[in-house]
C-alpha cells in the first residue's frame, strides 16, 4: 500500500516560556527536547524529555554550561486528547518545589555525560523506558554511548530504578546495533528497534516476551530470514539508514506499521510504512524538513495516531531548544 503524506502543520509549543503549558513559570522547564510518548493504560499519556534547563539557560541547544537546574531528563502526564488545539501537561514528576525531577540519574561510576530517553511502554501497569547512556557528544549527528539500558517503574512513573542486568553494553568499535530504541508493543511480544549511536545507522529489530522485558537475554534478534536467540549482532537492519529517534506505532486505518524518524542526509522528519516489522518498509516521505523548521529533529509520535488518518507527533527544535506538537494527514494513495 502506498501513503501519501499531507502538509505538516504546526499545531502548537509544547515546552519553554512561549508554550501552551507554560512550563517555564509551572515546571521550572525553559528548555527541553524529544517528547516521546506512550500510553499508561488508562487513557493518559506519558511524555518524557531529554536534557531540560531552568532559570539561568542562556542559549539555544543544549549543554550543562548552558544554564543553571540542569535536568538529564523529566516525565510528564498528558489527559488532553483534542490534539488539534496542542498538547497539554496536567503534571510532572516533581520535586519538593514543584519543578520537574530528573527521574534517571548519571552514574557518578562512569564517564557519562547524560542518560537520554529513547522509548517507552506500559505492558500491565509497569511501564518501561529504554535509554542510552551517552559516553561522550561528537558533531554532524555522532556520539558515542556506554551502553543502551531499560529502566522499570511499578509506581506509575513516580520512581524509576535502572537494573544493571537490562543493559546492552556498547563495544570498542562503538557499532552496537541497539544503543537508541523504539517499542513497539504486540499480542505476544514486545517489539525493540534498534540503531547505532548516533544519527547514521540503520534500524534492526529484536523481540522479547512480554513478561521479559529486563533480561536482555531472552531477547531474539532478526536476520532476514528468521529469530536468532542472544546475539543483537546477528540482527540485521530492516530499515537502511540514516535513522535516527525513531517512533513506532501499528495504524488500524491503514493496516500498516507507521514509522517516523529523522533522516539526517535529507534534513528532515520522515515517515516509512510496512505491512510488519520485518518489513519491507518503504522509502522515505517527508512530513517536515528542515527548510520550513531549521535545527529540527526527533519525530516521537502520539499513540493516537494508531487509530486513524492524521498523525501527531513531538518534534525538536535546536534553536530555540524546545518542543512542539506537529500534524500530519495521511492519504491512501491511488492504485
Amino acid at each position: 500500500m502506498e501513503i501519501s503524506v499531507g502538509p505538516a502543520r504546526l499545531v502548537a509549543q509544547i515546552t519553554g516560556h512561549e508554550s501552551i503549558n507554560g512550563t517555564a513559570d509551572k515546571y521550572g522547564v525553559h528548555a527541553t527536547d524529544l517528547g516521546i510518548m506512550w500510553d499508561d493504560e488508562t487513557g493518559r499519556t506519558f511524555v518524557v524529555f531529554g536534557d531540560t534547563y531552568g532559570q539561568g539557560w542562556c542559549g539555544n541547544g543544549a549543554g550543562p554550561s548552558h544554564g543553571s537546574d540542569w535536568r538529564c531528563n523529566f516525565l510528564a502526564i498528558a489527559a488532553d486528547r483534542d490534539l488539534d488545539t496542542g498538547l497539554r501537561i496536567a503534571s510532572v514528576v516533581a520535586r519538593d518545589d514543584g519543578h520537574a525531577r530528573q527521574i534517571l540519574d548519571r552514574d557518578p561510576r562512569r564517564d557519562e555525560e547524560t542518560v537520554i530517553p529513547c522509548a517507552g511502554v506500559a505492558i500491565d501497569g509497569t511501564h518501561y523506558l529504554h535509554y542510552m547512556s551517552v559516553r561522550a557528544w561528537g558533531t554532524q549527528g555522532r556520539w558515542v554511548t556506554n551502553y543502551a539500558g531499560i529502566a522499570v517503574s511499578t509506581d506509575g512513573g513516580a520512581t524509576w530504578e535502572k537494573p544493571e542486568r537490562s543493559r546492552w553494553i556498547n563495544r570498542a568499535e562503538h557499532d552496537h546495533p541497539f544503543q537508541m530504541g523504539a517499542f513497539a508493543l504486540g499480542a505476544d511480544y514486545l517489539y525493540l528497534l534498534g540503531t547505532p549511536n548516533g544519527r547514521w545507522g540503520g534500524a534492526s529489530l529484536a523481540r522479547v516476551a512480554r513478561d521479559q522485558v529486563l533480561d536482555p537475554h531472552a531477547y531474539d534478534y532478526w536476520t532476514g530470514s528468521g529469530w536468532y536467540p542472544r546475539d543483537p549482532f546477528r540482527a540485521v537492519a530492516v530499515m537502511q539508514g540514516p535513522v535516527a529517534e525513531l517512533s513506532v506505532v501499528y495504524n488500524v486505518h491503514f493496516g500498516q506499521w507507521l514509522a517516523v524518524h529523522l533522516d539526517e542526509a535529507r534534513a528532515a522528519i520522515v515517515l516509512r510504512t510496512a505491512p510488519e516489522l520485518t518489513g519491507p518498509w518503504s522509502e522515505p516521505r517527508v512530513l517536515t524538513s528542515g527548510a520550513e523548521f531549521p535545527g529540527l529533529y526527533g519525530g516521537f509520535l502520539h499513540p493516537d495516531s494508531a487509530n486513524g488518518a492524521v498523525i501527531h507527533y513531538a518534534m525538536s527544535r535546536w534553536e530555540p531548544y524546545n518542543v512542539y506538537l506537529v500534524r500530519n494527514e495521511l492519504t491512501r494513495s491511488p492504485g
